[in-house]
């Protein structure tokens, strides 16, 4: 995406950049008759979890904030971005919870989520959507897919039907990373207390149009802490907002991002495969969060924060479940927006 295409998206409205995003998905990559379309996704997760009218279909449950990005110069050795020139950069973001369900609480064993924009010179934002899993749950949009039908309530019961979610199982071994690491640790204590996973891999491209693989990570200045299961069992239902809110009352609450530089044949196209512990990691700023609003009417809440909103200097690789989220991220976001 080129630097003039972000200065016509950003002035533009929400929508028809959004919109904007998805016809450029749906050119380079359509659907066979045989993968789900981002309606269909979009739909199925209608069907599991409910319709709000207006509201998101996944990551429904969430929490405004601002605050500010100061990248290291040090990461122009790999991207030319203008997130890294060392001065400070306004952010607006939003934590989430996985799932469609308004009234799930901030207890439930899902993934959270840290939606970041950025606001670049000359009129240019840049997106990072992250979730506080180091894999992401599917190799392909299908998986994806498959995974929100065997969950599927049964008529007879109000409840999944143990023998799909085990065929499931069965079938996607691309799902079960995700699932060991859920099953070994607990949701956080706090939004400050957890950190992020860029999930997907991505392209760094310097002033030599050199291009490096990439994953990053926001780790949490005051460290990562989880839930016991006795916290989890006892906890208030929207106590991560009540103790973001009272947190950045108090002081700013900061992440240190840390870039993860790959190598040759390191795989880039599947967000369930682990790249080698050993691969060379670098700090490549500091996101500060100095304000925390509930979402309902908060500069966040109407965003749609499209993972290919990028800045020049940054590229998305050819991830089929990355490239797959900006048209349904655009569809979901049609359907709130008109009130449906």
């Amino acid at each position: 995406m080129t630097k003039t295409l972000l200065q016509q998206i950003t002035k533009m409205s929400v929508l028809t950049a959004s919109l904007l995003c998805f016809s450029q998905v749906q050119a380079q990559q359509a659907p066979t008759s045989e993968a789900p379309t981002a309606d269909q996704v979009v739909g199925a997760l209608e069907k599991l979890s409910g319709v709000t009218p207006g509201e998101r279909r996944n990551h429904i449950i969430g929490i405004c904030f601002k605050g500010n990005f100061v990248g290291a110069k040090s990461a122009q050795t790999y991207s030319r971005s203008a997130l890294f020139s060392g001065t400070s950069i306004s952010v607006v973001g939003r934590f989430s919870l996985a799932g469609g369900n308004p009234k799930a609480p901030d207890s439930v064993k899902s993934p959270r989520g840290m939606a970041l924009q950025f606001a670049l010179p000359g009129n240019t934002i840049h997106h990072f959507t992250m979730l506080n899993v180091p894999v992401f749950s599917a190799a392909t949009p299908q998986t994806f897919y498959d995974a929100a039908m065997s969950n599927m309530p049964d008529p007879a019961t109000g409840k999944p039907d143990p023998e799909k979610q085990k065929a499931f199982r069965e079938t996607h071994p691309d799902a079960k990373p995700l699932g060991e690491f859920m099953a070994k640790n607990n949701p956080p204590v706090s939004y400050a207390n957890s950190d992020f996973f860029s999930i997907h891999t991505f392209k760094f491209i310097n002033q030599k149009n050199e291009a490096t693989l990439v994953k990053w990570q926001f780790v949490p200045e005051d460290g990562v802490k989880r839930l016991t299961d006795a916290e989890m069992a006892s906890a208030p239902p929207r106590f991560l907002d009540e103790d973001l809110i009272a947190k950045t009352g108090k002081g700013p609450v900061r992440w240190k991002m840390i870039l993860t530089i790959g190598e040759p044949g390191d795989e880039q196209t599947n967000p369930t495969v682990y790249w080698p512990a050993e691969r060379k990691k670098i700090e490549a700023g500091v996101l500060t969060i100095t304000s925390a609003t509930p979402q309902k009417g908060a500069d966040c809440e109407k965003i749609n924060f499209d993972p290919l909103v990028m800045s020049d200097g940054i590229a998305p690789t050819a991830d089929p479940v990355l490239n797959f989220r900006s048209s349904a991220y655009a569809s979901s976001f049609g359907k709130r927006l008109s009130g449906q």
